[in-house]
């Protein structure tokens, strides 16, 4: 499964920005060692239900400790039987729109 996730917190540094307690979250995922991916938005990761979850468990306990109140967003892609879905949808992506533009 992939499950793409954005966690905050209530508590924005001085300058309104959460990125220290964005970053604890980021590092719980790059420590798992699954395959994962952060843009400016959210973070991907991928693996089994259980182990995604427990790291997105964890992520949000790190966040916590940044403020008294926590928002998780998180979206699932459930498809047993598939692995390496994280970059094999971004490569059908991408050979669709070479076909599709020359």
């Amino acid at each position: 499964m992939i499950v793409a996730f954005s966690v905050s917190t209530n508590m924005p540094n001085t300058d309104g920005s959460v990125h220290e307690a964005v970053a604890a979250a980021v590092q719980v995922v790059r420590d798992s060692g699954l395959p994962n991916n952060t843009s400016s938005m959210f973070t991907e990761i991928e693996g089994e239900w259980d182990e995604v979850m427990e790291v997105v468990k964890r992520a949000t306990e790190a966040v916590a400790a940044y403020g008294n109140r926590v928002s998780l967003v998180l979206k699932a892609d459930i498809r047993p039987g598939h692995t390496g879905e994280l970059t094999g949808k971004i490569d059908r992506l991408q050979k669709a729109l070479e076909r599709s533009h020359g």
